[in-house]
C-alpha cells in the first residue's frame, strides 16, 4: 500500500503517456508502473499536464462508482490550461452527460439513451453489411488493402453518420476535426472544425427532422438547446468513430497475428464476439480515459490524490491487473465481459450493444469475403499512433487473393 502524501510528484518524476515509446509497448510500461507505484501512478498526459493514472481494477471500479468524490466536471481544472493544450479538447467541459453529474447528467443521458435505444438492431446490421460491401468493393480486385483507412474507418464513419442523419459533407468535416483531437496534433484547430460542423448538423436537423438519433434527441422531453445538441453530437462522434475503428482494427490484428486464436476462430471454437472481448481486455480502443476531477483531496488506499487534477482510468492496465487475472487459465477471458472497456458506474457507455453489433458484423463480413487474408508486412513492423488515450494502429496492411 502506498503511503499518504500531500506532495504531488514533480514533472520529472511523472511518466509521460504522450511519447512514441509508450505507444509502442504500453503493457510493458504498465508493468513497470505497477512495480514502482502500485495502483495509482503519477503521469503526464502532455508536456506540463499532470494526472494520476489508475491501473488497479478494484480501485478503478470504486472511483467510477463514486461520482460524489470523483465527478467528471473539469471546469476548475481547465481554468489553468491554455486552449492550445493538445489534450484539452478531449478533457474540457461540455454540456453533455460525459462531463456532468447529478440532475444535468440524468437529463443529458436520458436524451442520449432514449435516442440510441430507438435504433432498430436488424436495420443496423443490414446497414453495416451494405457499408461493408461497398468498402470491400473498393479493394476486392486489388488483392491488398489497408484495413484502417479502407475498411474500418469508412464503416464506422458511414454507419454513424447514417444513424445521426449527417450528410457526407458535414460528416467529413466532423471526421477531420475528431481525428486531429484524438491524435492531439493541432487539436485546437480540430476542435474548431468539429464545433462548426456539428453546429451545421444541428441547424440542418432543426429545419429538416428525420428518423435519426439527432432528430430524436431534439424531440426528447429534455428540450436540449442548440449548444447542448452540438455537444451531444461531439460525444457521440467521439465515442463512435475513433474507438469503433480501433476496435475493428485491433480485433483484425489479433486474428491475423495469433495463429492459435485464428485457428480456434475458424474451427468455431471461438466466435467473433469472443475475439472482440479478448481485444477489449487486452487492447481496448480507448485505453486510458474515463477522466474525473476530485473537488477535494481524495484518499484512495492511502494515496492522497490532489484536488482538481485529472484522475484517468487505464482500462487497458486495469483489465490486465494481476489481481484480476490471477489463477485464471489461458483463454478464460474470452466471453467474459467484466472488463472496463465500456467504463462502469453512471458513465457506462450507453451504446455498447450497438458497438458490439457493428464491429462483429464488420469483422464477420470481412472474414467471409477473404478467408485467406494475411498481413502484408511482418507483425513487428506495425506501428501504433502516439497519444495518451487511444490504442490505435497507423495502418493494418493486408493481402488476399484478388477476386472479381
Amino acid at each position: 500500500m502506498n503511503t499518504t502524501s500531500t506532495e504531488p510528484p514533480t514533472g520529472t518524476d511523472r511518466i509521460p503517456l504522450h511519447v512514441p515509446e509508450f505507444a509502442a509497448d504500453p503493457h510493458a510500461a504498465y508493468e513497470r508502473m505497477r512495480r514502482t507505484h502500485g495502483a495509482l501512478v503519477p503521469v503526464e498526459l502532455s508536456p506540463g499536464i499532470p494526472a494520476t493514472l489508475v491501473i488497479g481494477y478494484l480501485q478503478a471500479r470504486r472511483i467510477l462508482n463514486d461520482p460524489l468524490r470523483f465527478p467528471a466536471d473539469p471546469r476548475v481544472w481547465q481554468q489553468q490550461v491554455p486552449g492550445s493544450c493538445p489534450v484539452r479538447p478531449m478533457m474540457e467541459w461540455r454540456p453533455n452527460a460525459l462531463r456532468s453529474s447529478g440532475g444535468e447528467h440524468y437529463r443529458y443521458r436520458s436524451a442520449n439513451t432514449a435516442s440510441i435505444d430507438a435504433v432498430d438492431q436488424h436495420e443496423l446490421r443490414a446497414l453495416v453489411e451494405n457499408v461493408a460491401d461497398s468498402a470491400i468493393a473498393t479493394f476486392r480486385t486489388a488483392g491488398r488493402a489497408d484495413l484502417v483507412s479502407q475498411y474500418a474507418f469508412p464503416i464506422a464513419f458511414r454507419v454513424l453518420s447514417t444513424l445521426l442523419g449527417c450528410p457526407d459533407e458535414i460528416g467529413a468535416r466532423i471526421a477531420e476535426g475528431m481525428a486531429a483531437i484524438f491524435n492531439t496534433a493541432d487539436a485546437d484547430r480540430g476542435n474548431q472544425v468539429l464545433g462548426q460542423a456539428v453546429a451545421d448538423l444541428v441547424t440542418l436537423r432543426r429545419h429538416q427532422p428525420a428518423d435519426d438519433i439527432t432528430s430524436r434527441m431534439m424531440a426528447h422531453p429534455a428540450h436540449l438547446d442548440d449548444q447542448e445538441m452540438a455537444h451531444q453530437l461531439v460525444t457521440l462522434y467521439g465515442a463512435g468513430i475513433e474507438p469503433l475503428t480501433n476496435l475493428i482494427v485491433n480485433t483484425c490484428r489479433k486474428i491475423l497475428t495469433d495463429e492459435n486464436f485464428s485457428a480456434a476462430l475458424h474451427a468455431a471454437q471461438f466466435l467473433v464476439r469472443d475475439a472482440l472481448d479478448t481485444v477489449l481486455y487486452r487492447d481496448p480502443p480507448l485505453a486510458n480515459y474515463c477522466i474525473t476531477y476530485p473537488p477535494y483531496p481524495a484518499d484512495v488506499d492511502g494515496t492522497l490524490l490532489p484536488a482538481h487534477q485529472p484522475v484517468v482510468i487505464s482500462m487497458a492496465a486495469c483489465n490486465n491487473d494481476p489481481e484480476l487475472t490471477r489463477g485464471l487459465p489461458p483463454g478464460a477471458i474470452a466471453g467474459n465481459r467484466a472488463h472496463l472497456a465500456w467504463s462502469a458506474g453512471p458513465h457506462t457507455c450507453p451504446a455498447r450493444s450497438h458497438a458490439y453489433l457493428i464491429a462483429e458484423t464488420a469483422i464477420s463480413h470481412l472474414l467471409d469475403a477473404f478467408p485467406q487474408m494475411d498481413l502484408a508486412v511482418p507483425a513487428g513492423e506495425l506501428r501504433w499512433r502516439p497519444g495518451p488515450f487511444h490504442r490505435a494502429l497507423e495502418s493494418l496492411p493486408v493481402v488476399m487473393p484478388a477476386t472479381r
